[in-house]
């Protein structure tokens, strides 16, 4: 196994997130490889660490100065074994290749547990959209399709949202899609309620995340309510797991994003819920402004000095990390142990180190689900949005939100049957990393060398 990960840093070097994904799959599998010596053979941990494709481009644009501006955006192709290629597209300053073939790696098996058609792809740019006007926007998006569109397609691959890509930004490369290809066809999800998305598409990560962590605490006969959970981030993945723990009876108590974060000991109600999608999806503010509306709550500024993030050092019974990867480091870890927190529950892809994992894992009794399992939610939505695309039908809420509920439950259980089957019961990283991995080499081997 060390070989496959040497290899791989070998031909990569300087992708360290991408090894950090391999390394965690690798570890997981390796018992897998030893009951099945036909996958050792026929290679599959060389083949499917191997991107199919990778496609790096040039996005010129100008902004309102009409200064011309230059960013890099790419496309990666991870694996199409179960389906076309599906994952996000991410517009932040620090894209680069080894950060979206990390998460492009981890939507291969992610989108494997949804049991969808789908495989695994990420695409994005180094493009910051925060602080830009509409119309800079948009002429980022319009350029950055006019390259884009040649890789992607309802057959091909159909991205979705991220990090930096929203509603709006969702809007505008569909529109610069369907001009310049001539047709009105599902090639995104995240669309538009009035043309083309799906019900619960926005809220079904955060959803999705709150109910994998109600099925853990249902195994333990234990359940959300009255329990206190700290949540980081403050896009829609933590808005929606925020609105549902509220609704589930929980109380949470923290929101950050890349200035800061929020302490309210009283709790985020419904109505500070509804300033906040407000404040971040209309104005596009900082989190800050909660703490000037409401006083009860102090607001901790980013210190890039510290070894640790003070948001995850409060005594809570849950912890929901929504924000970006490896925000809760070896410090963090500890303190969330210290401070009695019970679950843990990845919103976002990849937020703990390897090192965090360790120790959260090593204490045994807390419950620790990685992003792969607990937020596939995202996932399973874009699949249902698929289905309504190409059946031309539109479900109901109910329809949708009671299809998510069944298969996040399913992810759950699947975890857990792989993890006891392969002698590590309970553990589900091993478990959400073992069922994916064997559905998609599986549909490898079935397809031939390819």
């Amino acid at each position: 196994m060390s070989e496959i990960l040497k290899m791989v840093k070998a031909r990569d070097p300087g992708e360290n997130e991408f090894h950090q994904a391999v390394q965690n799959v690798i570890q997981s599998v390796q018992p897998v490889l030893e009951r099945n010596p036909e996958y050792r053979r026929k290679a599959v941990l060389e083949r499917i660490t191997e991107p199919e494709r990778v496609i790096s481009f040039r996005v010129p644009w100008m902004d309102d100065q009409a200064q011309i501006r230059v960013n890099r955006g790419f496309s990666i192709e991870m694996n199409s074994a179960l389906g076309l290629y599906k994952g996000g597209l991410r517009f932040h300053p620090s894209v680069t290749q080894s950060i979206l073939k990390f998460l492009a790696f981890d939507q291969v098996f992610k989108n494997a547990l949804t049991t969808m058609p789908m495989g695994g792809g990420a695409g994005g740019s180094d493009f910051d959209p925060h602080g830009k006007s509409d119309a800079e926007v948009m002429g980022f998006c319009q350029n950055f399709m006019a390259e884009l569109y040649r890789h992607i397609g309802p057959n091909k691959d159909i991205p979705a949202g991220d990090i930096g890509v929203g509603a709006r930004e969702i809007g505008y490369l569909f529109g610069m899609y369907r001009r310049l290809r001539n047709e009105f066809t599902g090639v995104m999800t995240g669309k538009g309620l009035g043309w083309g998305g799906s019900l619960i598409r926005l809220e079904a990560a955060g959803y999705g995340c709150v109910y994998f962590a109600a099925e853990m605490l249902a195994g333990r006969n234990d359940g959300l309510e009255a329990k206190t959970c700290l949540v980081s981030g403050s896009g829609k993945v933590a808005q929606f797991i925020t609105e549902k723990l509220i609704e589930l009876g929980a109380k949470v108590l923290t929101l950050s994003d890349s200035s800061g974060y929020i302490y309210d000991e009283e709790g985020i109600d419904s109505d500070k819920l509804k300033f906040v999608k407000q404040l971040k999806n209309i104005r596009r503010g900082r989190i800050r402004e909660y703490a000037d509306k409401y006083t009860g709550a102090v607001y901790t500024e980013v210190d890039n000095t510290l070894d640790y993030n003070p948001l995850w050092n409060h005594p809570a019974n849950c912890a929901f990390p929504a924000a970006t990867e490896n925000e809760i480091r070896e410090k963090d870890a500890y303190n969330l142990i210290n401070n009695r927190v019970g679950v843990v529950c990845e919103g976002a892809n990849m937020p703990c180190t390897a090192e965090a994992v360790e120790i959260i894992q090593g204490r045994g009794n807390i419950l620790y689900a990685p992003g792969k399992a607990a937020n596939a939610g995202g996932a399973a939505a874009a699949g249902l949005e698929m289905v309504q695309n190409s059946m031309r039908l539109t479900w109901t809420r109910e329809e949708v939100d009671n299809r998510l509920k069944i298969i996040m439950k399913n992810i759950h259980k699947t975890c857990l049957d792989a993890a006891d089957q392969y002698g590590t019961p309970g553990n589900y990283v091993n478990g959400a990393n073992i069922t994916g991995f064997v559905k998609v080499v599986e549909a490898m081997l079935d397809q031939g060398v390819v």
